[in-house]
């Protein structure tokens, strides 16, 4: 399917051209660009000659420009002929936890390299083929993100329940060989790759991948809409074992190859009840979108908001943000931040709003926040009643479980503070609109940004635009 123009920016080059939104992209000197990868290269030589299709006519525009400068054009896809589905079947995956009638583009399993490329998104390589390694190889398209999960051959090959799934890792080597940036995921699942099997996975990979660039380890997330009777949350004490044995390797690690290589999610600390590691051992925090670091780096940030000092962030996963026409998809579409209810703040705190693993973050250091806001907080805590299971992280709050808390909500509050990474253009994961969530608030409602300083942005403002 072509691609079609979904923005042209004012001033440009493609605007000078008469290029216009709508149009459909056919060719770029003479040739029909497969993803937004390949177009991008096409387009950064001198006068590309653009074909574009507009209104059923067939039109060749010649755009006047120098190499390397942008055309100025947004797509409205980043893969145009097929995104790469997934063929696995993944006992743990979270898209079969999904209930029905929930937006489309929630059901879709990818499995493409090239979208982990753009995007951080992680890919099992079990469909990765001959052609896709010397592409990669030849653009030099990394990082890429790919899930190990166990190198065990059969238990990867049960865990996704592909025979494949034994043999996919050899495209692993391959990358890693040819010195392309790799990042490794094992999704764990307690009773399945976690023990034993996670000491052989770790033994394996500083001996067979010690290139790997760093290689997150998250816990399994089970909905209420689970049906894999094997599969278990985390308790306690499997948490903290697990932490023990990640700890171990990063050790050993540290000491062959001088790096800790191995970096648990913050869940698994939350679960355990550990503290969570200083800023250093996250080695940069590779995977801060994975959810391995992302407490830590809000700890710093409220140090150095207390002490006036430049705040650093995490580089954001996926090279897509330097692709200009690429469109930010899925959970990294535009968010909403802002004053979405007339008027000034009501009299009261300024309620943060989150789920129970934030609640459980922010409420040791509620006081500091409190003193750096110039303001009172508070937290509402809402379940996620939901999904259910062991989902308890904000980005995972629905608007019916936001909307219900608010309702129910007595206390004194002056604003209502929603992280963005709960919604997505205005719409919540359950398809409500934001404007739902508003009508059940005694007060205003503000997405801010999840961070330290958006939430303090979001307590100190008074009054803003309207929804």
């Amino acid at each position: 399917m072509n691609p079609t123009i979904l923005e042209v920016l004012p001033g440009s080059v493609a605007a000078a051209a008469g290029l216009e939104v709508g149009d459909e992209l056919l060719a770029v000197n003479n040739v029909a660009p497969t993803d937004i990868i390949e177009y991008q290269q096409l387009i950064d030589d001198a006068d590309p000659t653009v074909m574009v299709r507009r209104g059923g006519i067939d039109r060749v525009v010649v755009v006047p420009k120098h190499e390397g400068v942008p055309l100025g054009l947004r797509l409205n896809a980043s893969v145009f002929d097929r995104v790469q589905t997934c063929d696995n079947h993944c006992e743990f995956c979270f898209i079969y936890q999904l209930p029905p009638g929930m937006r489309k583009s929630l059901y879709l399993k990818d499995d493409d390299y090239r979208l982990s490329f753009l995007y951080g998104n992680f890919t099992t390589l079990t469909r990765f083929t001959e052609l896709d390694l010397a592409r990669v190889i030849e653009e030099r398209l990394g990082p890429l993100y790919v899930s190990i999960h166990a190198t065990d051959p059969d238990v990867r090959s049960a865990m996704l329940r592909n025979p494949r799934g034994a043999t996919s890792l050899r495209w692993l080597r391959a990358l890693l060989a040819n010195d392309v940036e790799v990042h490794g995921q094992i999704v764990l699942c307690p009773t399945v790759n976690g023990g034993e099997v996670l000491q052989r996975t770790c033994a394996d990979i500083v001996s067979r991948y010690p290139k790997l660039a760093s290689v997150g380890i998250v816990p399994l997330g089970l909905s209420r809409f689970a049906r894999e009777t094997t599969l278990t949350p985390h308790t306690r004490r499997e948490a903290a074992r697990d932490l023990d044995t990640i700890h171990f390797w990063q050790q050993v690690a540290q000491q062959q190859l001088g790096r800790r290589l191995f970096h648990a999610s913050d869940e698994l600390y939350l679960m355990a009840e550990r503290p969570f590691p200083t800023s250093d051992t996250y080695e940069g925090f590779a995977q801060h979108e994975n959810g391995i670091g992302m407490v830590r780096t809000f700890y710093d940030e409220v140090e150095r908001l207390e002490t006036g000092t430049d705040a650093e962030r995490p580089v954001i996963t996926g090279e897509w943000r330097s692709i200009p026409a690429a469109p930010a998809e899925g959970y990294r579409a535009p968010r909403t931040s802002g004053e979405l209810a007339v008027g000034p703040d009501e009299r009261g705190p300024a309620v943060i709003v989150t789920g129970s693993y934030g609640a459980a973050v922010i409420n040791p250091i509620l006081e500091r926040l409190e003193l750096l806001a110039e303001r009172r907080l508070r937290i509402l805590e809402v379940p996620n009643e939901f999904f259910g299971g062991n989902v308890a992280v904000a980005g995972l709050m629905v608007g019916a479980d936001i909307r219900d808390a608010l309702a129910a909500d007595r206390l004194d509050a002056g604003v209502y503070l929603i992280p963005d990474v709960a919604v997505q253009s205005d719409v919540f994961l359950d398809d409500m609109v934001i404007a739902d969530v508003i009508a059940a608030a005694r007060a205003p409602v503000r997405i801010v940004e999840a961070t330290a300083a958006g939430l303090l942005a979001g307590a100190a403002e008074t009054g803003g635009r309207a929804a």
